[in-house]
């Protein structure tokens, strides 16, 4: 059945009204037709089991048959702070968090990034909304803008100031096994801070700011992943050994 993603404001009499790039979506792209079966869902955990009662090329109109929560997340309210990559392996990254159950990602700006700035904000939360939509989550991650890794590193003492910050950083150099690392993480109620560095990884200073301000040092093992292959990784096994993965 075709899934939307809509904001819904209102219900009125029972139905919903879907307008602007939505509906073109729905009408040129899905070719829906009056009497398709739709669900939509609100990014707040609820769901709408619709049939579209009318469609034109600016608005689709669809009848609420049921509604029903539909809360398919992970207990872990994981943030990904992902090093500006290069091209499409950033849209690659952005896409797969979003399908493993990401709740945000932060593009952080390190010493090695070879991105140093983007305009891309936009189009990755159209990536996100579409793999919300494909993977059947119930929200669309938070994508924020670009922020300087010590700025980011920063802000973290300043919104979660405690003795040890609840998340990993990656170092293809070394660090305490990630098995050994999950063990001393809180998962319940808190976010959980996973964090990547770009192409070449974080810098030998990062690394030590980090831990120097409560970050756990962790590792993916021996072998050097690619940044993306890495992010992608790090959020599969977090989620396996604490999450909804397994």
């Amino acid at each position: 059945m075709l899934r939307v993603f809509i904001p819904i404001t209102s219900i009125i009499e029972g139905q919903i009204s879907i307008t602007g790039e939505k509906a073109r979506y729905l009408t040129s792209v899905l070719r829906c037709r009056k009497g398709d079966e739709l669900i939509v869902f609100d990014g707040k955990n609820n769901c709408f089991r619709t049939t579209i009662l009318q469609v034109t090329r600016k608005e689709v109109t669809a009848q609420v048959l049921e509604k029903f929560p539909c809360d398919t997340e992970s207990p872990l309210h994981i943030i990904l702070a992902q090093g500006l990559l290069k091209g499409e392996k950033m849209d690659m990254v952005i896409q797969k968090a979003t399908e493993l159950g990401v709740k945000e990602i932060i593009p952080i700006i390190t010493e090695r990034s070879q991105v140093r700035e983007t305009r891309k904000v936009s189009r990755w939360k159209k990536i996100a909304e579409e793999a919300s939509k494909q993977s059947g989550r119930s929200i669309i991650p938070i994508i924020h803008e670009p922020i300087q890794f010590n700025d980011y590193i920063s802000s973290l003492i300043t919104h979660h100031p405690s003795p040890l910050l609840n998340g990993l950083i990656f170092y293809e150099e070394g660090g305490m096994k990630l098995s050994e690392a999950v063990a001393l993480l809180i998962t319940h109620h808190a976010s959980l801070f996973v964090i990547i560095g770009p192409e070449g990884g974080f810098t030998k200073e990062e690394v030590t700011l980090a831990k120097e301000k409560g970050l756990i040092v962790t590792t993916l093992g021996k072998r050097i992943l690619r940044a993306e292959t890495a992010a992608i990784s790090a959020v599969t096994l977090v989620q396996f050994l604490l999450g909804d993965i397994g």
